[in-house]
């Protein structure tokens, strides 16, 4: 089943996981959609909030739709804007901070089986 859904339309919730602060999300194309390999959600990370630093056992791709801040990634902070492309190797501690005095937007792509915050299998 196709499907067309706007990103400015889409109704934010917050992101519940430990060390977030002032960010929120929506899935934009998940399994409840019937996609059968992967997630894409939006993420807002208001003027001086922050994504949880965190790893998971899976690679994501992330496009900065809108803002500036900054993505810790590798051990280093970096500077991140409107149309910056970020890949995210597994296991890599990272984190989105909105500390710029901008709204950072992004678009994340993740497996559809997994859920950032959750354990890894096994585990």
């Amino acid at each position: 089943m196709a499907l067309i859904r706007n990103i400015d339309e889409s109704e934010m919730s917050p992101v519940a996981m430990d060390g977030a602060e002032n960010v929120t999300m929506a899935m934009m194309v998940g399994r409840a959609d019937g996609a059968p390999n992967f997630s894409l959600r939006q993420f807002r990370v208001s003027p001086g909030g922050w994504t949880p630093q965190h790893s998971h056992d899976y690679e994501h791709e992330v496009f900065v739709v809108a803002g500036r801040g900054t993505v810790l990634l590798e051990g280093e902070d970096r500077d991140v804007s409107g149309g910056d492309v970020i890949y995210v190797p597994a296991d890599s501690l990272h984190q989105f901070r909105a500390d710029k005095g901008d709204e950072l937007r992004f678009l994340c792509l993740v497996p559809v089986s997994r859920n950032c915050g959750e354990s890894t299998p096994g585990s």
